[in-house]
């Protein structure tokens, strides 16, 4: 097994796997491997993603339901390319293989895989040739998309074709007695409509899953088990104004009370006015106990020269943690840390399975010092970012904590390119405070996933008036997405563009010129660093 196994890791949250029916993601390395089990979170039942190669003690007292083998890059042909672990195949579960996962259930099971005449990328519409349990409700001819150079040539003993497509003979193939299904498109994807369907016909119907994974349920068991792993302790919880912090907060709050101490440093990182609304909303509206530390200098400190992003992230995390360790020492009796860690930002600060690289290292896992002294509490673990706002409603937090854009947590160390200073991040607020209230008055910010400035360390030449001006060029990212596995850039009217562009070009000293960014996720990544 892969070293990495971010779900198994003591983490003050109930693990739902022991608790609800489950389906398991094997990964083989896809981009798009988290968001099937989202899709499948989607129709309220518990998926967990854990490497290709897991053994089977790895899921002892689960209550698994169905296996889905992930996409990857590799061809199941090729010499150590990876394969499922023959449990797979012993346990009697059901089997959904998702494009590489297809061609390795195909090469496992006594079929073939070879090259496919043509590489087929992007749309597709596939014909359905016969009825099958996993397209119920689908019409003769859907859309889908595609990504792969490999195709089926012969099917497993057992298997018939369901489905194809101009390239791929067999676009579904199926041995229904078994329950094993191959798809040669992704149903994860949003360029794939009615692969929601598709997904909720093998989860619900092939598998059996009743759907039992709800808010109401997920707070009533972390509650619960947040109590079991405190008892009489004190805790400590880091906010940061966002929805994460919050809503683990708030779940803390619930399960302890008094015994909760919130800590909010103030690590001078933040846009413009978040300070005083972390404060507010917290001491007034909630009536949670709050410290406030205001930690600016001491973050520019450990910032002063740093221009690598990674360097950054530690950074930034380290010195969160010792602020915390040095308040904590005022509060007596604490010995648990939360933190809003969530399933991303686990996976993404490690190798998941050998099919899989780091992406960047999240500053609430991949920074924290050997020798932190408190034990975590981590309630929001195992959630998406969708999941976690969902849980915010249910716990009656109001719209514009439950709805704000998600902002990392090294703030904005990471939309300023290059070394971080005061004059720098005024820039950058100012900015951004801009592009912000542009998007709200024309009511497009509930529309978009994130939308933020970026201070690039680029400076160019401009004219205003009759002098020459060399100042930076701001760059204005806004996304819309699902989740932030996969993104695309907003299509947001020219009119509001301009707007913002000559805005922050008139209104913020030391700016000349402002760029949209049109790239979507994969390639790109949303943050620019």
């Amino acid at each position: 097994m892969a070293a990495t196994d971010p779900v198994t890791s003591p983490a003050g949250a109930q693990d739902p796997a022991k608790r609800h029916e489950s389906i398991v993601v094997l990964d083989f390395g896809s981009q798009f491997s988290m968001l099937i089990a989202r899709r499948v979170r989607e129709l309220n039942t518990y998926c967990e993603l854990l490497p290709y190669d897991v053994p089977r003690e790895r899921l002892a007292g689960m209550d698994v339901r169905g296996i889905i083998l992930s996409g990857g890059p590799n061809s199941v042909y090729e010499e150590g390319a990876p394969l499922a672990p023959d449990w797979v195949w012993e346990s009697g579960l059901p089997v959904l293989g998702i494009c590489y996962g297809m061609q390795v259930m195909a090469h496992q099971l006594g079929g073939q895989v070879a090259p496919g005449a043509e590489r087929e990328y992007g749309p597709a519409v596939v014909h359905r040739d016969h009825a099958a349990p996993l397209l119920d409700g689908l019409p003769a001819d859907f859309e889908v998309w595609m990504s792969h150079g490999d195709r089926i040539e012969v099917l497993p003993p057992g298997f018939a074709g369901y489905a194809s497509t101009a390239n791929s003979p067999f676009a579904v193939m199926a041995d229904p007695s078994r329950g094993y299904y191959g798809l040669q498109f992704h149903p994860e994807v949003v360029h794939t409509p009615r692969g929601k369907d598709i997904l909720r016909n093998f989860v619900h119907g092939v598998c059996g899953a009743q759907g039992t994974w709800t808010p109401g349920n997920f707070i009533e068991e972390t509650v619960e088990a947040i109590r079991a792993q405190v008892g009489s302790g004190r805790v400590i919880c880091g906010l940061s104004g966002g929805v994460d912090s919050a809503v683990a907060a708030v779940l803390v709050h619930r399960a302890v009370g008094d015994h909760l101490v919130c800590i909010f440093v103030d690590n001078g990182l933040l846009r413009a006015g978040e300070a005083e609304e972390v404060v507010t909303t917290f001491r007034k509206n909630l009536a949670i106990n709050l410290v406030h530390v205001d930690a600016a200098e001491e973050f520019l400190a450990q910032l002063a020269e740093v221009t690598n992003p990674e360097t950054k992230r530690v950074r930034i995390g380290n010195t969160f943690v010792r602020v915390f360790e040095r308040e904590a020492r005022k509060v007596e009796g604490a010995r648990f840390l939360c933190q809003g860690t969530l399933y991303p930002d686990v996976i993404e600060s490690g190798s998941h399975g050998k099919g899989a690289s780091t992406i960047k290292t999240h500053h609430n896992v991949g920074g924290l010092p050997a020798d932190m002294k408190f034990e975590l509490v981590e309630p929001l673990r195992y959630l998406f970012k969708d999941e976690v706002r969902r849980i915010g409603e249910a716990l009656g937090l109001p719209d514009e904590m439950v709805w704000r854009h998600p902002f990392p947590g090294p703030g904005l160390a990471i939309r300023c390119i290059g070394e971080v200073t005061r004059e720098k991040l005024e820039i950058l607020r100012r900015a951004d405070r801009i592009v912000m209230d542009e998007i709200r008055e024309a009511g497009l910010y509930r529309d978009l996933w994130q939308a933020f400035a970026v201070l690039t360390d680029t400076k160019t030449v401009g004219v205003m008036g009759d002098f020459r001006t060399y100042g930076y060029a701001v760059a204005v990212r806004a996304v819309v997405a699902d989740d932030a596995m996969t993104a695309d850039w907003a299509r947001l009217p020219h009119e509001l563009l301009s707007r913002i562009s000559n805005r922050v070009v008139n209104e913020v000293h030391g700016v000349n010129r402002v760029v949209y960014d049109i790239t979507p996720k994969p390639p790109g990544t949303i943050e620019w660093e």
